[in-house]
């Protein structure tokens, strides 16, 4: 088997990995900070077997890029607690949309007519997302989840902009984990400790869902083309809510699925189309 294959099963395990968020944040009966931070905490074990201990970072593209991965974890589990999983994994999933428009200011890359038709189409499918809210508790979720995705966003382009650094991008996930866990640990003596089954889904969250995706995810990007490197996401959005559907029977709505087809369909359109015209 090639290095290429493996980093492509990786690349495939890792979106499985991601898309169990939704289900596992739902038995985690816990304050979302506290989850946040010992999610990170026990995320930090694997990392660490990985790739060994961080690296200090300076300048502002590295810690930038451990402060958006650490804002994304937060804003994350608390977008779950106010709204569905599978209008929190869509809407973060906006983040193309985003990193399409900062390549072009800070990457200096060329934004085509097809990437415009792309955001336009992904941002059409985002609006479907709010039909159905007609409560504030929906609406403050989804704008988490919208924040989430510009952070992700803006992370991708740090770790990006370092590819020539000295500094490893596993370096910044590592010190953003370590973030998340000094932030979010101390509120445990204010959120108490939580159930049994909420520990067990920490650790799959931290281990698994978090650690190991991140390992995979940074072993398999020298050996795969940047088309199967973003083709990744599109695979987590499928996974997610019908994870959920089958084990927490929370299904989306007819106007989220809807809206979730378009974003998806457009940002494969998008690559599909680049890769074919290359």
């Amino acid at each position: 088997m090639t290095f290429r294959t493996k980093a492509i099963i990786m690349l495939c395990a890792t979106a499985a990995l991601w898309s169990t968020s939704g289900y596992l944040l739902i038995i985690v009966d816990w304050n979302p900070i506290s989850t946040t931070g010992t999610r990170s905490a026990i995320a930090l074990i694997p990392m660490l077997i990985m790739f060994g201990k961080p690296q200090k970072i300076k300048g502002f593209v590295p810690i930038m890029a451990a402060v958006c991965y650490a804002a994304t974890l937060f804003f994350f589990v608390s977008a779950n607690r106010l709204t569905t999983a599978a209008n929190v994994i869509l809407l973060q999933y906006t983040a193309p949309v985003y990193v399409v428009l900062l390549s072009a200011w800070l990457l200096k890359e060329k934004i085509t007519k097809q990437d415009i038709v792309t955001v336009i189409l992904m941002l059409a499918g985002m609006m479907l997302f709010f039909i159905n809210d007609i409560n504030i508790r929906g609406f403050w979720g989804n704008m988490l989840a919208l924040l989430s995705g510009l952070t992700l966003a803006i992370m991708a382009v740090c770790l990006r902009k370092m590819k020539d650094s000295i500094y490893r991008g596993a370096d910044s996930i590592m010190w953003g984990n370590i973030i998340c866990a000094i932030i979010g640990i101390p509120f445990i003596a204010v959120a108490g400790l939580p159930r049994p089954i909420s520990w067990l889904g920490l650790a799959l969250l931290g281990l698994f869902q978090l650690g190991l995706a991140y390992c995979l995810y940074v072993k398999a990007v020298k050996h795969v083309t940047a088309l199967e490197l973003a083709l990744v996401p599109i695979i987590e959005p499928l996974l997610n809510p019908i994870l959920v559907a089958i084990f927490a029977f929370q299904m989306p709505g007819v106007h989220a699925i809807i809206g979730g087809i378009i974003v998806v369909g457009a940002v494969t359109w998008n690559l599909m189309y680049k890769h074919r015209a290359t």
